[in-house]
């Protein structure tokens, strides 16, 4: 178990950020203190290191989602189905891949599903399309697997559940999916704040690794109580509860009992989708691997330690290459341990508990306790708007367009795109809010699904879909939870909807 130092600041709170907050407002005039980092000394600038710390972690999140979604949409290149492959070839192909001397122990089944075919074919995946990948996915498992199986056991769940986590986002923090499910345990907003994750424009606690599995976990007992089956549970994570009670019905005759193989009875009948029908094989198989790697040929994998750290309470707007300048430590460390600080601040005029590296929480207080208010924060973060440019965006905030290529190494001047996110230097300033840029309101990127009518809803209320409308924003329309709306039209986090398409409302 980690050890946790909780240093309370019991210094009074000044206004580092005040007033009304709003992207047109004009930029402050720069208030310096004696003594101040001079804001044209950027060269080794701690605003400079959070803005290469956050590229990074932009790119990292790029790569793993590239293979997440080749992870979803893997298709077989002939058809296959979720029968398991006849007589002796099961033996053979079983043996071969999972070794006759297999002495792994599972809590969840695998064996009895060895030889299904599309177990074998996410082995495959696993191991030859998405193998680099899947090393480092492997490599985060060090550390947060502990931490994982002890919050399942202690609901009572299969502790190799964990494995979900490799297929939901490859452990990853920072996972965004295409429709806006985030997170290690990607979770949609509405989901996430049932599960009391707290989700703003500068806070969002389903990156947290500690909160949402938590939530994750509390989750899936509810799945688990619901259905029955743990597979069951597994599948309901995916397409929703509803859906998967629904193909339970639609099964022929009076079934005897309800367990996991009732998962593979309805994926047979292919009225799910197919990433639905896929997701227990794409767990068997990560379960598989991960539990036994140097089997499945990954013999060189580095897990990375647990995390261990202290907490302090911060009581304003504090950026974290502050905090890791007063930790002695990194700000992609700082970054790593507090991925629930979205904009990489933390909230102004709100007090929280930020993560540092363990030992360092009573050193932090006592630095913080001596830090000037202008020193707190040293940057802002600006949204694109249409027809900005860079020159526009330095003139605004009284910087150099040099001073904003530095912070931003990835940025392209000339390249500049509608809600993109650019780091602005603001050391040695008192940092008005009105000061900070709105973040842009996400929008679902459109993937394949299946169209879908309502013309079977009886007269329930109908909504018919907009170009350019979102679940999300219908939903607000017509007062009804997010969730809500995708279960009564038998859609799930993932699905996306098309201009004409007509969705059941269901009632409040």
């Amino acid at each position: 178990m980690r050890r946790r130092t909780v240093v309370l600041l019991s210094m009074m709170s000044a206004a580092a950020l005040a007033g009304c907050g709003g992207s047109h407002i004009p930029a402050p005039a720069p208030v310096v203190a004696p003594g101040a980092i001079p804001v044209g000394s950027m060269t080794d600038s701690s605003a400079v290191q959070l803005g290469t710390a956050l590229a990074t972690v932009e790119q990292d999140s790029a790569a793993d989602q590239t293979v997440l979604d080749s992870l979803h949409e893997h298709a077989p290149a002939a058809p296959r189905t979720n029968q398991a492959v006849a007589g002796e070839d099961v033996r053979q192909e079983a043996e071969r891949l999972f070794g006759a001397d297999a002495t792994a122990t599972f809590d969840i089944d695998v064996t009895t599903y060895a030889g299904n075919r599309r177990v074998l074919e996410y082995l495959e995946f696993f191991q030859l399309d998405a193998r680099d990948r899947f090393e480092i996915w492997l490599s985060r498992l060090g550390r947060y697997e502990g931490m994982i199986r002890e919050r399942l056991r202690a609901r009572g769940l299969p502790e190799d559940l964990v494995y979900l986590t490799l297929i939901e986002s490859g452990l990853s923090n920072t996972a965004v999916s295409r429709a806006r499910a985030v997170g290690m345990w990607q979770f949609m907003a509405s989901t996430g704040r049932g599960y009391g994750l707290q989700i703003d424009a500068w806070m969002d606690e389903r990156r947290d690794p500690f909160k949402a599995t938590d939530a994750a976990a509390a989750h899936l007992e509810d799945l688990v109580q619901r259905l029955g089956s743990v597979y069951l549970a597994a599948a309901a994570y995916n397409a929703g509860a509803g859906r998967i009670e629904r193909e339970i019905r639609r099964l022929p005759g009076e079934p005897d009992t309800v367990g996991d193989q009732t998962f593979f009875q309805i994926a047979d009948r292919r009225n799910l989708r197919r990433e639905t029908r896929d997701y227990v094989p794409k767990l068997i198989a990560a379960a598989l691997i991960a539990k036994q790697p140097g089997r499945y040929g990954f013999t060189d994998i580095q897990r990375l330690p647990p995390l261990v750290f202290d907490e302090v309470s911060v009581p304003d707007a504090t950026g974290l290459d502050v905090v890791a300048r007063l930790s002695d430590t990194s700000v992609a460390a700082v970054l790593e341990l507090n991925p629930q600080f979205v904009r990489g601040i933390t909230p102004p005029q709100r007090s929280v508990i930020v993560r540092v590296p363990r030992g360092k929480g009573a050193r932090v207080a006592e630095r913080y306790a001596e830090l000037p208010i202008n020193e707190r924060v040293t940057f802002v973060d600006h949204y694109v708007t249409a027809g900005q440019t860079l020159s526009a965006i330095a003139q605004r905030y009284k910087v150099t367009v040099t001073m904003l290529q530095a912070a931003n190494p990835h940025l392209r001047a000339h390249a500049l795109r509608i809600g993109q996110r650019i780091i602005v230097p603001m050391s040695g300033r008192v940092v008005p809010r009105g000061a900070w840029s709105t973040p842009p309101e996400p929008r679902v990127r459109r993937t394949s699904n299946r169209y879908r009518s309502a013309s079977a809803s009886g007269g329930a209320t109908r909504h018919r879909v907009a170009a350019g409308e979102t679940a999300s924003g219908i939903a607000r329309q017509h007062g009804v939870g997010l969730a809500a709306l995708l279960e009564a039209n038998d859609l799930t986090t993932r699905s996306v909807i098309r201009p004409g398409e007509v969705l059941r409302i269901p009632s409040r």
